[in-house]
């Protein structure tokens, strides 16, 4: 272990890299910005095998730390975003230009992804505790993962109204808490530690949930069930194999 070996300074540049890098995810819709109802169905089909691939990818990666705390943290997770999605139904709420059930589901997604994050600085910190090349790696790993992610959110907002830009932006804002919690985890890496597991187990329960409960049963009444099925299969299938080889 060398902790000190690089500075808080570079740590917390290389966590702001993955929180920018979830901004590329809305390029796509530099090229297409007009979605019918069908496609908005496959594409929030997409965003559910993205988010479901993601979470059980968390799942696994929180086990690895500790299993009973990754299993917590589902369960944890899983009563936060219920009550969550009962605290916004019984309000009136306002996403950007976003108003009602759009911006309640706007909402969610965004907040969902920056509890996610806030697990994947403490990653990145944790890891640069375990020296300079292992952190450097880790931060790869989670920039490029982190593409997918903001893809994800860009299928959610731009569809219903946000633009290009403004996706983007609240891409990276979901993934700010990366380099603000890098960095005090870096410094203090034993305290961190355990509670790993738990922040990956939240954000994979919070996660799958959201999908079952709001993203698919949309694209469902958008799309066919047999083509939101098969974007479905796709997208975990690709998440997948793209989790894998970023662990190589």
């Amino acid at each position: 272990m060398e902790p000190l070996s690089i500075s808080p300074g570079t740590v917390f540049l290389y966590a702001l890299l993955t929180a920018i890098a979830t901004g590329l995810g809305a390029i796509p819709f530099l090229f297409t910005r007009k979605i019918l109802a069908h496609h908005l169905g496959l594409a929030n089909a997409a965003a559910a095998g993205l988010m479901l691939a993601a979470s059980f990818g968390l799942i696994y990666e929180g086990v690895h730390y500790h299993l009973g705390r990754t299993l917590l943290g589902v369960v944890l997770g899983l009563f936060f975003i219920q009550l969550s999605h009962r605290f916004l139904h019984s309000r009136e709420v306002s996403f950007g230009t976003l108003n009602g059930l759009d911006a309640r589901k706007a909402l969610m997604m965004v907040g969902i992804m920056t509890l996610h994050s806030f697990a994947e600085g403490i990653g990145v910190g944790v890891a640069f505790g375990g020296g300079e090349a292992l952190g450097v790696f880790i931060t790869l790993a989670i920039a490029v993962h982190n593409i997918p992610e903001g893809l994800a959110i860009s299928l959610v907002l731009i569809p219903r109204g946000v633009s290009v830009l403004g996706a983007a932006l609240w891409s990276v804002f979901s993934s700010l808490p990366q380099p603000l919690m890098a960095v005090p985890a870096f410094l203090f890496v034993e305290l961190f530690k355990p509670a790993l597991p738990v922040g990956l187990g939240f954000a994979a329960g919070a996660m799958i949930w959201m999908v079952a409960a709001e993203i698919l049963p949309e694209a469902l009444r958008e799309a066919k069930a047999e083509g939101v099925a098969t974007v479905l299969t796709l997208a975990v299938a690709l998440m997948v194999a793209f989790q894998i080889l970023l662990g190589g």
